[in-house]
């Protein structure tokens, strides 16, 4: 019987190797992996899940028992995955999109949400959709148009009011600071 563990934090390519590298060190084979799981055929003692649960932490990430949080997780890696795609859609109605990847009611995937991180899915989204804006502008391999652009807003204002209302800075702000730092993905809550 396969056993699928549950892993928060897991918001990048570089998470799912470790996390497999950590597998094949616990002598667990992997059927499956991605963002947020690993499944094994594999069945987990309760002293090595002690013992996966104690290194997992250790490396920034985390076991997840319960359902709301697992799906709350599921959501989280969503919106990452949506905003670095490069042939994401123009038009998305993030609503429905979730609804159709988690394949659960938005109420309830809204609600379960704000309970557990303390904000809403649309600010998580915008603030996820800023950190990306910050990775850009820091390439400086792209206009502000072109970013505007690729992150689907409307127009050049609108990103940079968005942007200034998040971090307080306008996008040319922000580029001459010296402080231009960002946020790994997995501490990005919300914007005030």
């Amino acid at each position: 019987m396969d056993t699928t563990l549950y892993i928060k934090n897991m918001v990048c390519n570089r998470c799912i190797m470790v996390v497999e590298e950590h597998m094949n060190k616990w002598e667990l084979p992997v059927s499956h992996i991605a963002l947020g799981e690993v499944t094994t055929p594999a069945t987990i003692s309760a002293s090595l899940l002690d013992t996966i649960r104690g290194e997992l932490e250790a490396l920034g990430f985390g076991l997840i028992d319960d359902k709301r949080q697992r799906t709350v997780e599921r959501i989280k890696t969503a919106i990452i995955a949506l905003i670095y795609q490069k042939d994401l859609d123009q038009k998305i109605n993030l609503s429905a999109w979730l609804e159709e990847e988690i394949h659960q009611d938005y109420a309830q995937l809204s609600a379960w949400f704000s309970e557990s991180e303390s904000t809403t899915i649309e600010k998580f989204f915008i603030a996820q959709k800023i950190e990306r804006v910050k990775e850009l502008l820091r390439y400086e391999e792209l206009t502000l148009s072109q970013i505007a652009d690729q992150m689907h807003y409307s127009s050049v204002a609108y990103l940079s009011n968005q942007f200034k209302k998040v971090t307080g800075l306008s996008p040319s702000q922000y580029k001459q600071s010296t402080d231009n730092s960002r946020l790994p993905l997995d501490a990005v809550k919300s914007y005030k």
